[in-house]
């Protein structure tokens, strides 16, 4: 670092902070209570439609029965008589 950039970082350093408006605090406490209530409504809604999606399965799957075996379309033949 030159000379002259430690005295413009020692000038920059040396200066007061800049003045914070006066609803900043009042603001970003009410948009960080804002984003929580949406981040918790979107996890409800994702919990719910996990949970729908998991009774539709368990509905189909007790209505069609997936894992029973289809009927057989033809006989078998008779070889015994």
């Amino acid at each position: 670092m030159t000379a002259r950039q430690e005295a413009a970082a020692r000038r920059i350093m040396a200066q007061a902070a800049p003045p914070v408006p006066p609803g900043l605090c009042a603001d970003a406490v009410r948009h960080g209570r804002r984003m929580l209530r949406h981040r918790a409504a979107a996890r409800r809604l994702l919990w719910l439609s996990l949970c729908a999606a998991a009774v539709a399965l368990a509905v189909w799957a007790l209505a069609a029965q997936p894992w029973a075996e289809p009927p057989s379309e033809t006989t078998p033949p008779l070889t015994d008589w």
